[in-house]
């Protein structure tokens, strides 16, 4: 009953959340770019140090490039800024040129190969990719992003055989904004399919629970770590009702949004699942160092206003 009630709870919280389901319809990631970059989408900009950090405590421990499973990885992009000396923010700015969006998916697939292949890898991992849009995940293996890609909604079915193979090789498993879409049955799954001593790395969106998910990794001898005094942001809210669905979300948590989600920009924790003796060896705090995300140029955001009449939206420029 406790897994069915927490995809309830979550299916109840991703209500007040936008929809952007047809973004990961195309074959290439001009609409990805062109949606959530007008909301000041930065997840992957903003992980990616901490990413590298973690990343290099993994590749420490075992003595070579870790490999990776970015859990909903859409069309690469978690790989891209980590592999190569790119931004979210870049990658946007390439795709909103006219002569960018005039060419085919054909043609635009052909050119981000030779695209990344001309920049340095300075990546510290090799990536495997998860999602449920097929189109996505054949993208980031068309343009070289991705080594191998799983396309699977295991939430609702069983990991294949062939799927299961390709995750024997995970070292670390990484999230930067599905959990919330996913429970701890995906995790499951993938788990199950792991023959490493795997550590998870996790932005979650503070209006999610976490709850239930560490305790499926605690069964499998994984302890998980919160990074405290330190939040990352996503994006900024779409409208007032995102805004105010998700404070509400919050505040059915009793999490204080104060400074945080109520100044009009989605906040995400750093969760990390490892296992004990790794844990014990090196604590997070000892493997993270952050300084980045407030300081970014933000578009107009919704943000609370005192009145006399009580608080009230308002949009800030």
């Amino acid at each position: 009953m406790g897994d069915i009630a927490l995809r309830i709870d979550f299916s109840r919280i991703n209500r007040s959340k936008a929809i952007f389901h047809d973004i990961y319809a195309s074959d290439d990631p001009r609409a990805y770019f062109s949606v959530l970059g007008d909301l000041d989408y930065m997840i992957p900009d903003v992980a990616e140090p901490v990413v590298r950090q973690i990343l290099a405590a993994k590749a420490s421990a075992i003595g070579l490039k870790p490999v990776v499973l970015d859990v909903g990885c859409s069309y690469g992009i978690n790989a891209a800024v980590h592999r190569f000396p790119l931004t979210f923010g870049g990658l946007r700015h390439r795709y909103a040129r006219r002569e960018m969006r005039a060419i085919s998916s054909e043609t635009l697939v052909s050119l981000d190969r030779n695209f990344y292949a001309a920049w340095p890898d300075v990546g510290l991992a090799r990536f495997i990719g998860l999602d449920v849009s097929a189109r996505a995940v054949s993208y980031a293996k068309s343009v070289g992003l991705l080594e191998q890609g799983i396309v699977a909604d295991l939430e609702k079915e069983a990991l294949s055989t062939d799927s299961a193979r390709i995750l024997r090789s995970v070292d670390v498993i990484m999230s930067t904004g599905c959990i919330g879409y996913v429970t701890e049955k995906t995790f499951s799954e993938i788990l199950d399919a792991t023959e490493k001593q795997t550590w998870i790395i996790s932005f979650v969106l503070r209006m999610f629970p976490f709850e239930s998910l560490a305790a499926t990794f605690a069964k499998r001898g994984l302890v998980t770590e919160r990074l405290t005094g330190a939040t990352f942001i996503q994006r900024r809210f779409r409208d007032a009702e995102e805004f105010e669905s998700c404070l509400a979300s919050l505040a059915a948590l009793g999490v204080d949004a104060t400074g945080l989600e109520s100044e009009g920009l989605f906040h995400a924790d750093l969760i990390l699942s490892r296992p004990e003796a790794d844990a014990r060896a090196t604590p997070l705090e000892d493997v993270v160092t952050v300084a980045s995300g407030r300081g970014r140029p933000i578009g107009p955001r919704y943000v609370h206003v005192e009145s006399k009449e009580g608080l009230q939206v308002a949009l800030e420029p």
